[in-house]
């Protein structure tokens, strides 16, 4: 009860602090060394050029009702209630040969315990072609034995174990586990927030395979207060049959603030399940390669995406205040497409990714 009343507080309490929710740099164009200097940036054409947009865009839908521009379905849970919008996007996940990556694998010898790539090498020029092999060898038996046993099990959460203790965490093999699942079974994840550190989620974008379809249900607030119902929805979406999360630096920043927010409320939590942030993965293919790794520049240097009309994740808190202030509901539809175009890049890059890494060739 405690907790619903500091929800019907709470939309008030930040209209006051909104005004201190600017958490960026702005960094002239092409000045690289300064944007890597500081936390969060955004380049002098883009502030223009988002500036310009919200102008227009409080010009463009001045009147239009909330349901007319946004017409989804209301929700209700223990959480509250919230709007739920709904697209469908056209996707091919990978086809995946299982086969292949099993056989990689099990011819990675350093995946043994004491085995390094010297004595991988040496090991092969005596016959020791597999992790099979090994269970002959008087020295390394015992522990090829309990690699081989976690490989037949094929728990995904304990390969990744196994590949992040003996490589890293980004390599192609811990990607390479996600081909155990059904494409049904991914749950694509994003949020726009009012800030960096715990400040109110203002839409969760989650993506799911239905049908051969990217579905994208997206939970959006109308105001503040509506944050818990919001965060109870990405849950559930997060914490049924679906058993894999997939995000882009969502280690980092996503699924632990949507955690920190679902305590704030005492909701619970998203419980632990294999979670493949895809941009671990992007920077051991990609870096050094585009002058950046993060989802945009991918999107367009990969996936051929150009966005119009975008506005920057830094800026989502301005232009979700001047929603709030004014009422008029313009500022919030470059947040809806942003977050739904981040959540589509993410679900199809993941799978060029994994296409690349274990995909039939």
């Amino acid at each position: 009860m405690a907790a619903m009343q500091a929800e019907s507080r709470i939309g008030a309490l930040w209209q006051q602090r909104m005004d201190a929710l600017k958490e960026y740099d702005i960094v002239r164009d092409g000045n690289v060394f300064r944007a890597g200097l500081v936390g969060s940036c955004v380049f002098s054409s883009e502030y223009d050029r988002a500036r310009t947009l919200l102008s227009e865009l409080i010009d463009r839908y001045d009147g239009v009702e909330f349901d007319t521009l946004f017409p989804g379905r209301e929700i209700e849970n223990d959480g509250g209630s919230c709007i739920a919008l709904e697209s469908r996007h056209s996707l091919t996940p990978a086809t995946i040969d299982y086969g292949r990556l099993a056989q990689e694998m099990l011819s990675d010898l350093t995946l043994v315990h004491g085995v390094g790539e010297v004595s991988e090498r040496q090991l092969k020029t005596r016959g020791y072609h597999t992790i099979a092999d090994l269970l002959g060898h008087p020295k390394f038996r015992y522990a090829a034995r309990q690699v081989l046993e976690r490989l037949t099990r094929a728990d995904p959460a304990d390969v990744i174990d196994l590949v992040g203790n003996r490589h890293t965490k980004s390599h192609p093999f811990a990607l390479g586990t996600a081909g155990s699942f059904e494409p049904g079974d991914y749950v694509f994840l994003d949020i726009e927030t009012l800030g960096l550190f715990s400040r109110p989620i203002i839409l969760f974008g989650v993506g799911t395979i239905e049908q051969s379809c990217l579905v994208v249900r997206q939970y959006l607030l109308r105001d503040i207060s509506e944050e818990a119902a919001a965060l109870f929805a990405t849950a559930e979406q997060c914490s049924g049959q679906r058993p894999a999360l997939v995000t882009f630096n969502g280690k980092a920043f996503d699924l632990p603030y949507v955690q920190d927010r679902l305590a704030y409320y005492g909701l619970g939590a998203i419980p632990r399940i294999p979670h493949f942030d895809i941009l671990h993965f992007s920077r051991r293919r990609w870096k050094g390669q585009f002058p950046s790794c993060r989802l945009s520049t991918l999107e367009s240097a990969v996936l051929g995406v150009a966005r119009a009309d975008d506005v920057p994740g830094q800026m989502v808190p301005e232009f979700y205040e001047t929603y709030q202030r004014t009422q008029n509901c313009g500022p919030l539809v470059p947040i809806v497409g942003h977050n739904r175009q981040d959540v589509v890049s993410l679900a199809r890059l993941f799978f060029y990714l994994l296409g690349e890494t274990c995909g039939c060739r």
